[in-house]
């Protein structure tokens, strides 16, 4: 993130969307809407062009869809993160824009306090958004996925105790405080431990971390 605020780039083919939310997060002291996207090609391109610290993504658009949008900003860009935005709160593709490298997502519907809230907590990449609400999604579709991938399994075995301990902690989407105190350990250990988890299995923020968790079947959906 640059010291000037959190560059945005609105990606979505609703011309009424991409001017509202442009609105919206230009109020904002410390958020700046520096380009709006009409496709998902059109968003790989604008990424490249002006690297956005984030970008707002819708899922169904022409010429290319968010999900295939998603994964080439993330991998061709790891700098920008993607915040996908969707209609419902359990849509079909949402878990599948997750696993391309989304870093979240958020209702259309949200108000602007949450849309700031959003974009904070995605370029931070220090918090899952909505944790309950993005839990809820994650174990839902895990349970349609089917059974744990092996080789994400065998990954899981890289990490300590604690880490995974921590690991565990961060899909039920606890935070760093919550993790801390239920571990009885200071914050800044548990950033430490976040971190080391990141790295060890090459995630980009604590969301893919979640998902991680899911796929590998170190966390299991209730019921599942």
């Amino acid at each position: 993130m640059t010291s000037g605020g959190i560059r945005v780039l609105i990606a979505d083919d609703q011309q009424m969307v991409r001017q509202g939310f442009t609105v919206l997060l230009n109020t904002q002291p410390d958020i700046e809407v520096v380009g709006q996207a009409v496709d998902g090609l059109d968003a790989v391109a604008k990424v490249g062009e002006l690297a956005p610290d984030i970008v707002l993504m819708d899922i169904r658009m022409p010429e290319l869809s968010g999900i295939e949008a998603t994964r080439r900003v993330t991998t061709d860009t790891p700098g920008t993160r993607v915040l996908v935005l969707t209609t419902f709160d359990l849509d079909e593709y949402v878990y599948e824009a997750l696993c391309a490298g989304a870093s979240g997502f958020l209702l259309k519907d949200a108000s602007a306090e949450q849309l700031a809230e959003a974009v904070r907590v995605v370029a931070a990449g220090d918090a899952l958004l909505a944790p309950a609400i993005t839990r809820k999604l994650i174990a839902e579709f895990s349970r349609m996925n089917g059974r744990p991938r092996a080789p994400l399994k065998a990954r899981v075995g890289d990490l300590t105790e604690r880490e995974t301990e921590v690991l565990t902690l961060i899909a039920q989407g606890l935070s760093n405080a919550e993790i801390a105190e239920h571990l009885v350990v200071a914050e800044q250990t548990v950033k430490t431990h976040v971190g080391r988890i990141l790295v060890k299995l090459g995630l980009r923020d604590r969301t893919q971390a979640a998902v991680f968790a899911y796929e590998s079947g170190l966390v299991r959906p209730a019921g599942y």
